[in-house]
């Protein structure tokens, strides 16, 4: 089993990485292969709404420019998903969005049915409205969400990794996701040796709230 996390920060070994590897750490010690996935610091470009992920591209975005469609190949064969964020402005980092907006866009059905969940540091606060934010896309994708003993967030100073190391609440929350992630993927791995399958949903209705 593996599990992709993503640091949406620019910072490589920054405050988001400290605590996505807490959580990587905990998962390996259950025997979860990780990988910790590094946005970057170029630009991620938006959605832009045009379809071609659906319509000519076969589950592929068509902008080929960026990391999306490299992650998506590997989110085939991945059993779970953590986005970390850095907070900016009350809300995650505008790169993070941008990435998963095409991600699950494009990804849907790649990404369905497995666990997820999201990570954020923060100087001080806008931790709980940037949470919100990112785990929006668990809940429109039929995404079990992994929680932990608190809302998944550390805190530190502006790109002060030891900051977050001092945090030892946070560390502690890092390390029961990471447990409770390991939980579901072990049950869930169970479910299917017994021959329970995820549930055959049906057809999407769409509606407007136009009159």
């Amino acid at each position: 089993m593996k599990v992709l996390l993503f640091n949406g920060s620019c910072n490589r070994n920054g405050c988001t990485y400290t605590a996505l590897k807490e959580v990587s750490d905990t998962l390996n010690s259950q025997g979860i292969e990780t990988e910790i996935i590094q946005l970057g610091n170029k630009p991620i470009r938006d959605c832009i709404g045009c379809g071609g992920c659906r319509n000519m591209t076969e589950g592929k975005c068509v902008f080929s420019d960026d990391i999306v469609n490299e992650v998506i190949e590997k989110a085939k064969t991945a059993d779970g998903f953590i986005f970390g964020s850095p907070v900016y402005y009350a809300h995650p980092a505008g790169r993070l969005l941008s990435f998963m907006d095409r991600l699950f866009y494009a990804a849907s059905d790649v990404l369905a049915f497995k666990p997820a969940a999201a990570v954020v540091s923060a100087r001080r606060a806008g931790t709980t409205v940037s949470l919100d934010a990112i785990t929006k896309h668990f809940t429109i994708n039929n995404m079990p969400v992994i929680s932990s003993n608190y809302w998944p967030m550390v805190h530190g100073g502006q790109n002060k990794p030891d900051d977050v190391k001092q945090d030892i609440e946070g560390l502690q929350i890092m390390r029961t996701l990471g447990l409770n992630m390991a939980w579901i993927l072990k049950c869930i791995e169970l479910g299917k040796q017994s021959g329970i399958n995820r549930p055959q949903i049906e057809d999407k209705i769409w509606t407007n709230f136009i009159r």
